[in-house]
């Protein structure tokens, strides 16, 4: 006899929780959770949230070179969507040619600072993601 399947229950959507376990009340912050993890996510924004906070106002040649590999196209996109995020201001001086600079803003710098734990937890465990990865490439050679 055929076993029949059945048909699967629609999962519940991912709910994020504090370390402590606690879940919000909120299902907006779950969303605003997502929105912040994917546009961080972008390489892009974190290397250029990163140059902004290293090197304070940078206009949008010193930002690309700070930034590295970074195609003129995609930096305007980033910057765009990093200001209308709240994480940078874009000021326009009327002179010519124009002169545009860009500055983190509080929330784009406590952004960075959230991001810096990444930075330390990879310090601590680099040496056993190593061990890891080199594991794995010897159970599974290319």
């Amino acid at each position: 006899m055929d076993s029949i399947r059945q048909p699967k229950k629609p999962k519940a959507p991912l709910s994020f929780q504090s370390p402590g376990g606690k879940s919000s009340a909120l299902a907006d912050i779950d969303a605003l959770v997502q929105q912040t993890i994917a546009r961080v996510a972008d390489k892009w924004t974190l290397l250029t949230l990163e140059a902004l906070d290293q090197h304070g106002t940078l206009r949008f040649t010193q930002l690309a070179e700070q930034v590295g590999g970074v195609s003129q196209k995609m930096l305007t996109q980033t910057l765009r969507q990093m200001e209308a995020d709240g994480f940078v201001t874009r000021t326009v001086h009327p002179i010519i040619p124009p002169k545009v600079e860009y500055t983190l803003t509080p929330l784009g710098r406590s952004l960075g600072e959230a991001f810096c734990s990444v930075w330390i937890w990879a310090e601590k465990n680099y040496k056993a993601i190593e061990k890891a990865r080199t594991a794995y490439r010897e159970r599974n050679p290319a």
